[in-house]
């Protein structure tokens, strides 16, 4: 099998079909459309669909939308759309880059990143809805008085060694270890 062939096998590893389809229903819900039959790939990879997507978001953030067929016009729209992903608050470890998604390289990154896309309009209050994904957790700062503090200090766990004097001494379980000398 050719290096190319095994790498395209391991990518298609990757893919989880059925969110790939949570993502397509998420984003053409939002977008107020029925979803296109096709692949996912294809679906998105001129980068309209997703601008649309981002402009349902955050209203604006992605002026000029490229109806061209040119690839470097596609490649642009996708290229808009990860900047506006950035800027609407998902991290730059969850975006995917421009060939991921325009040469079909790697869709289960270009899938986490919607999910993560998805994650992030939890942290919007205007955004009403639909979402994508868990919600992200939130913060749970937890206060304790000095009293439950100096009495946490006083516990020792399981972790800091203590096992109750036992020992591995007597042991005598399976074949013993023989080394055979000029054979």
């Amino acid at each position: 099998m050719s290096l190319q062939r095994q790498v395209m096998v391991k990518m298609m590893g990757k893919r989880d079909h059925d969110q790939e389809q949570e993502a397509l229903d998420w984003i053409f819900t939002v977008l107020g459309e029925p979803v296109p039959h096709g692949d996912f790939g294809d679906v998105l990879r001129d980068g309209q669909v997703l601008c649309r997507l981002m402009n349902k978001l955050s209203p604006g953030s992605i002026p000029k939308i490229n109806n061209s067929t040119i690839q470097f016009k596609m490649m642009e729209n996708i290229n808009n759309f990860s900047a506006a992903m950035r800027q609407y608050g998902v991290s730059i470890q969850d975006l995917f880059q421009t060939a991921d998604l325009f040469e079909k390289k790697d869709l289960g990154t270009v899938c986490t990143a919607l999910f993560s896309l998805g994650r992030a309009t939890y942290l919007h209050p205007e955004w009403p809805g639909p979402w994508l994904g868990p919600r992200p957790a939130e913060e749970n700062k937890r206060e304790f008085s000095d009293e439950v503090l100096a009495a946490s200090k006083t516990v020792i766990g399981l972790q800091a060694g203590s096992n109750k004097g036992a020992t591995a001494s007597g042991q005598n379980v399976g074949a013993q270890r023989r080394v055979i000398i000029g054979k």
